[in-house]
Protein backbone atom coordinates (compact mmCIF):
# COMPACT_ATOMS: atom_id res chain seq x y z
CA UNK A 1 0.00 0.00 0.00
CA UNK A 2 1.26 3.13 -1.50
CA UNK A 3 0.72 6.21 0.70
CA UNK A 4 -0.25 9.75 -0.43
CA UNK A 5 -0.45 13.07 0.10
CA UNK A 6 -2.40 15.56 -1.76
CA UNK A 7 -0.84 19.53 -2.07
CA UNK A 8 -3.41 21.53 -3.69
CA UNK A 9 -4.97 25.02 -2.23
CA UNK A 10 -8.63 24.52 -4.10
CA UNK A 11 -10.88 22.22 -1.87
CA UNK A 12 -12.60 21.19 -5.17
CA UNK A 13 -9.17 19.73 -6.55
CA UNK A 14 -8.66 17.60 -3.64
CA UNK A 15 -12.02 16.57 -3.52
CA UNK A 16 -12.00 15.79 -7.15
CA UNK A 17 -8.71 13.74 -6.67
CA UNK A 18 -9.45 11.84 -3.62
CA UNK A 19 -12.84 10.46 -5.29
CA UNK A 20 -10.83 9.32 -8.41
CA UNK A 21 -8.22 7.80 -6.19
CA UNK A 22 -11.28 5.92 -4.35
CA UNK A 23 -10.99 3.64 -7.23
CA UNK A 24 -7.16 3.18 -6.12
CA UNK A 25 -8.32 2.75 -2.62
CA UNK A 26 -6.45 -0.93 -2.77
CA UNK A 27 -3.19 0.45 -4.35
CA UNK A 28 -3.17 4.09 -2.52
CA UNK A 29 -3.58 5.09 1.14
CA UNK A 30 -4.53 9.03 1.32
CA UNK A 31 -3.19 9.95 4.48
CA UNK A 32 -3.09 13.87 4.06
CA UNK A 33 -4.51 16.43 2.07
CA UNK A 34 -2.65 20.18 2.89
CA UNK A 35 -3.47 23.33 1.58
CA UNK A 36 -0.03 25.36 1.86
CA UNK A 37 3.49 25.16 1.96
CA UNK A 38 3.82 25.00 5.90
CA UNK A 39 1.55 22.31 6.13
CA UNK A 40 3.10 19.99 3.43
CA UNK A 41 6.19 20.71 4.74
CA UNK A 42 5.41 19.25 7.90
CA UNK A 43 3.03 16.45 6.70
CA UNK A 44 6.14 15.34 4.28
CA UNK A 45 8.36 14.90 7.26
CA UNK A 46 6.05 13.56 10.19
CA UNK A 47 4.06 10.94 7.90
CA UNK A 48 6.86 9.78 5.33
CA UNK A 49 4.66 9.55 2.16
CA UNK A 50 5.50 7.14 -1.00
CA UNK A 51 3.86 9.54 -3.29
CA UNK A 52 3.26 13.18 -3.74
CA UNK A 53 0.33 14.83 -5.77
CA UNK A 54 1.41 18.29 -5.89
CA UNK A 55 -0.26 21.43 -7.71
CA UNK A 56 1.96 23.88 -9.47
CA UNK A 57 0.37 27.04 -8.16
CA UNK A 58 -0.50 27.38 -4.47
CA UNK A 59 -1.67 30.69 -4.23
CA UNK A 60 1.32 33.05 -4.04
CA UNK A 61 3.96 30.57 -3.68
CA UNK A 62 4.11 27.38 -6.15
CA UNK A 63 5.27 23.33 -5.76
CA UNK A 64 8.58 24.46 -7.19
CA UNK A 65 9.08 25.89 -3.76
CA UNK A 66 7.94 23.18 -1.63
CA UNK A 67 10.14 20.96 -3.20
CA UNK A 68 13.53 23.34 -2.64
CA UNK A 69 13.11 23.52 1.03
CA UNK A 70 12.84 19.76 1.57
CA UNK A 71 16.35 18.18 2.48
CA UNK A 72 15.55 14.81 1.17
CA UNK A 73 12.94 13.81 -1.58
CA UNK A 74 12.66 10.20 -1.53
CA UNK A 75 9.12 9.75 -2.60
CA UNK A 76 7.26 9.86 -6.23
CA UNK A 77 5.94 13.03 -7.44
CA UNK A 78 3.00 13.74 -9.81
CA UNK A 79 2.63 17.66 -10.47
CA UNK A 80 -1.57 18.69 -11.12
CA UNK A 81 -1.54 21.77 -12.73
CA UNK A 82 -4.04 23.92 -15.55
CA UNK A 83 -2.76 23.91 -18.90
CA UNK A 84 0.81 25.51 -19.31
CA UNK A 85 2.86 25.50 -22.22
CA UNK A 86 6.00 26.26 -20.47
CA UNK A 87 5.80 24.31 -17.82
CA UNK A 88 4.65 20.96 -19.70
CA UNK A 89 7.73 21.00 -21.39
CA UNK A 90 9.87 21.10 -18.62
CA UNK A 91 7.94 18.61 -16.64
CA UNK A 92 8.46 16.54 -20.57
CA UNK A 93 12.32 17.45 -20.63
CA UNK A 94 12.92 16.48 -16.75
CA UNK A 95 10.35 12.89 -17.12
CA UNK A 96 8.56 13.88 -14.58
CA UNK A 97 4.84 13.20 -14.38
CA UNK A 98 1.96 15.45 -14.33
CA UNK A 99 -1.94 15.70 -14.53
CA UNK A 100 -3.39 18.36 -16.26
CA UNK A 101 -6.79 19.66 -14.76
CA UNK A 102 -9.42 18.83 -14.79
CA UNK A 103 -7.79 15.70 -14.23
CA UNK A 104 -8.95 12.48 -16.55
CA UNK A 105 -10.09 9.76 -14.96
CA UNK A 106 -7.96 7.63 -17.39
CA UNK A 107 -5.00 9.45 -17.36
CA UNK A 108 -4.57 9.18 -13.13
CA UNK A 109 -5.22 5.40 -13.79
CA UNK A 110 -1.82 5.42 -15.97
CA UNK A 111 0.35 7.54 -13.57
CA UNK A 112 -0.84 5.48 -10.90
CA UNK A 113 0.73 2.68 -12.85
CA UNK A 114 3.72 4.12 -13.36
CA UNK A 115 4.27 4.98 -9.70
CA UNK A 116 3.49 1.13 -9.00
CA UNK A 117 6.24 -0.15 -12.35
CA UNK A 118 9.14 2.77 -10.70
CA UNK A 119 11.55 0.85 -8.15
CA UNK A 120 14.03 4.02 -8.62
CA UNK A 121 12.91 6.32 -6.19
CA UNK A 122 16.04 7.86 -5.90
CA UNK A 123 15.55 9.28 -9.29
CA UNK A 124 13.13 11.53 -8.21
CA UNK A 125 15.68 14.10 -7.09
CA UNK A 126 18.23 13.52 -9.99
CA UNK A 127 14.50 14.63 -12.03
CA UNK A 128 13.74 17.65 -9.95
CA UNK A 129 17.33 18.98 -10.52
CA UNK A 130 16.70 18.74 -14.08
CA UNK A 131 13.38 20.24 -13.69
CA UNK A 132 14.62 23.56 -11.45
CA UNK A 133 17.52 23.67 -13.89
CA UNK A 134 15.12 23.84 -16.92
CA UNK A 135 13.26 26.10 -15.26
CA UNK A 136 15.81 28.79 -14.14
CA UNK A 137 17.45 29.05 -17.73
CA UNK A 138 15.20 29.88 -20.43
CA UNK A 139 17.57 29.31 -23.29
CA UNK A 140 16.66 26.39 -25.12
CA UNK A 141 20.15 25.41 -25.77
CA UNK A 142 21.36 25.26 -22.48
CA UNK A 143 18.41 23.31 -21.15
CA UNK A 144 19.08 19.38 -19.96
CA UNK A 145 17.36 16.30 -20.58
CA UNK A 146 16.33 13.06 -18.40
CA UNK A 147 16.93 10.54 -21.21
CA UNK A 148 15.29 6.96 -19.67
CA UNK A 149 17.57 4.10 -19.95
CA UNK A 150 17.38 0.42 -19.63
CA UNK A 151 18.94 1.29 -16.04
CA UNK A 152 17.19 4.34 -15.34
CA UNK A 153 17.95 7.98 -16.43
CA UNK A 154 20.45 9.61 -17.40
CA UNK A 155 21.05 13.54 -17.61
CA UNK A 156 22.16 15.14 -20.24
CA UNK A 157 22.61 18.82 -22.08
CA UNK A 158 20.63 19.54 -24.71
CA UNK A 159 23.61 21.32 -26.35
CA UNK A 160 26.11 18.33 -25.91
CA UNK A 161 23.59 16.43 -28.32
CA UNK A 162 25.25 16.09 -31.69
CA UNK A 163 22.46 13.61 -33.35
CA UNK A 164 20.42 11.16 -32.37
CA UNK A 165 19.59 7.89 -33.98
CA UNK A 166 16.55 5.63 -34.52
CA UNK A 167 16.89 1.47 -33.45
CA UNK A 168 13.64 0.38 -33.20
CA UNK A 169 11.77 1.48 -30.64
CA UNK A 170 15.02 2.69 -28.81
CA UNK A 171 17.34 5.86 -29.90
CA UNK A 172 20.95 5.93 -29.65
CA UNK A 173 22.01 9.46 -28.55
CA UNK A 174 25.42 10.97 -29.37
CA UNK A 175 27.20 13.81 -27.26
CA UNK A 176 30.20 15.67 -28.08
CA UNK A 177 32.05 13.73 -24.87
CA UNK A 178 31.79 10.31 -27.69
CA UNK A 179 29.57 8.76 -25.39
CA UNK A 180 26.51 6.84 -26.72
CA UNK A 181 23.66 6.80 -24.90
CA UNK A 182 20.71 3.93 -25.62
CA UNK A 183 17.21 5.31 -24.46
CA UNK A 184 14.31 4.00 -24.13
CA UNK A 185 12.39 6.17 -26.30
CA UNK A 186 11.49 6.63 -30.64
CA UNK A 187 12.95 8.89 -32.23
CA UNK A 188 9.87 10.41 -33.06
CA UNK A 189 9.52 11.32 -28.97
CA UNK A 190 12.67 13.41 -29.06
CA UNK A 191 12.07 14.81 -32.17
CA UNK A 192 8.72 16.16 -30.55
CA UNK A 193 10.61 17.09 -27.25
CA UNK A 194 13.32 18.86 -28.46
CA UNK A 195 13.77 22.34 -30.13
CA UNK A 196 12.78 22.12 -33.42
CA UNK A 197 15.11 25.09 -34.75
CA UNK A 198 18.09 23.77 -33.02
CA UNK A 199 17.35 20.09 -33.98
CA UNK A 200 16.18 18.53 -37.69
CA UNK A 201 15.18 15.29 -38.94
CA UNK A 202 17.12 14.57 -42.33
CA UNK A 203 15.78 11.13 -42.43
CA UNK A 204 13.64 8.89 -41.22
CA UNK A 205 16.25 7.55 -38.80
CA UNK A 206 18.51 10.60 -37.99
CA UNK A 207 17.80 13.57 -35.91
CA UNK A 208 20.69 15.97 -35.81
CA UNK A 209 21.55 19.17 -34.10
CA UNK A 210 22.01 21.89 -36.99
CA UNK A 211 24.99 23.82 -34.46
CA UNK A 212 26.91 20.33 -35.32
CA UNK A 213 26.89 20.50 -39.08
CA UNK A 214 30.47 20.81 -41.06
CA UNK A 215 29.12 21.02 -44.40
CA UNK A 216 26.09 19.64 -46.59
CA UNK A 217 27.14 17.22 -49.30
CA UNK A 218 25.46 17.85 -52.71
CA UNK A 219 23.40 14.30 -54.12
CA UNK A 220 19.72 13.41 -55.00
CA UNK A 221 18.96 14.05 -51.29
CA UNK A 222 22.73 14.65 -50.32
CA UNK A 223 24.24 14.06 -46.83
CA UNK A 224 25.86 16.18 -43.97
CA UNK A 225 28.97 15.67 -42.66
CA UNK A 226 28.91 16.75 -38.13
CA UNK A 227 31.45 17.72 -36.51
CA UNK A 228 32.41 14.58 -35.24
CA UNK A 229 33.50 13.39 -38.63
CA UNK A 230 29.53 11.41 -39.13
CA UNK A 231 27.95 11.61 -42.51
CA UNK A 232 24.58 11.28 -42.28
CA UNK A 233 22.16 11.05 -45.53
CA UNK A 234 19.34 13.71 -46.05
CA UNK A 235 16.38 12.11 -47.35
CA UNK A 236 14.79 14.01 -51.13
CA UNK A 237 11.88 15.08 -49.38
CA UNK A 238 13.62 17.00 -46.35
CA UNK A 239 16.66 18.78 -48.73
CA UNK A 240 14.91 22.37 -49.50
CA UNK A 241 13.69 22.40 -45.89
CA UNK A 242 17.48 21.32 -45.28
CA UNK A 243 19.29 24.12 -47.18
CA UNK A 244 16.35 27.10 -45.92
CA UNK A 245 17.25 25.61 -42.16
CA UNK A 246 21.02 26.02 -42.71
CA UNK A 247 21.02 29.06 -45.45
CA UNK A 248 18.17 30.74 -43.84
CA UNK A 249 18.56 34.31 -45.64
CA UNK A 250 19.52 32.29 -49.20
Amino acid sequence: MLKAIIVDDEQHCINRLEELLQEHKEEIQIVSCCKTLEEAKRQIGNLGPDILFLDVHLGDVTGFDLLSQLDHIDFELIFTTSFDSYALQAFKFSALDYLLKPIDKDDLKEAVKRVQQSKKLKETSQKIDVLFHNFKDGAGTSKRIAVPTMDGFAMVDVKDIIRLQSDGNYTHIYTISNKRITAARTLKHFEGLLDTDAFFRTHKSHLVNLSFVDNYIKGKGGYVVLSDGTKVEVAVRRKEELIQKLMPNS
